[in-house]
């Protein structure tokens, strides 16, 4: 493969077509740049090629963006999946087997916060599992900090407040 632009593109691709849920800019790079295919800034080009390219969409929450390959992405990994070499294929692979739980974890809890119309602050919760929303909630508080608060700790107690909500009401 004359260009390495080209082998970065398609790894991400080979990486976002593996999995069922969306991934990070955040856990791609970690992946990538721990085994040292190259750098941060080379990476930071080739997400930026991709998304001007249409190969991927990004959607940012909060401080995470996360990627999505489109149909054109997907199609054209198949056309140049041969590209990649066995070695990396088996490398991402067996990094999802390992860390699959965790990497949908961090992408399935959702948190944001927004001011809204009335000059209240909106906290937008949402957990989800293989794409569904098991619960989305938005909670107004009148101050940025709670909401900032809120979001925080919806990312670390999220399992037990949906437990004690569902408790509830069933």
């Amino acid at each position: 493969m004359q260009d390495p632009l080209t082998l970065y593109k398609l790894i991400v691709l080979y990486m976002l077509d593996r999995v069922d849920f969306p991934l990070t800019k955040a856990q791609i790079s970690d992946f990538i740049l721990e085994r040292e295919y190259t750098g941060f800034m080379t990476l930071q080009q080739v997400f930026g090629e991709l998304t001007d390219a249409g190969l991927i969409t990004t959607q940012t929450i909060r401080n995470r963006t996360h990627l999505f390959a489109t149909k054109d992405g997907v199609q054209t990994l198949q056309f140049f999946i041969n590209d990649i070499s066995n070695s990396i294929k088996q490398d991402i692979d067996d990094y999802f087997r390992a860390n699959e739980i965790t990497l949908r974890n961090e992408v399935s809890i959702l948190s944001d916060y927004y001011k809204s119309t009335s000059g209240e602050y909106e906290a937008h919760l949402v957990a989800k599992d293989k794409g569904i929303n098991l619960i989305d909630i938005t909670i107004s508080v009148p101050v940025e900090e709670t909401a900032i608060s809120i979001c925080d700790n919806w990312q670390e107690k999220n399992q037990e407040i949906y437990q004690y909500i569902i408790s509830q009401l069933f």
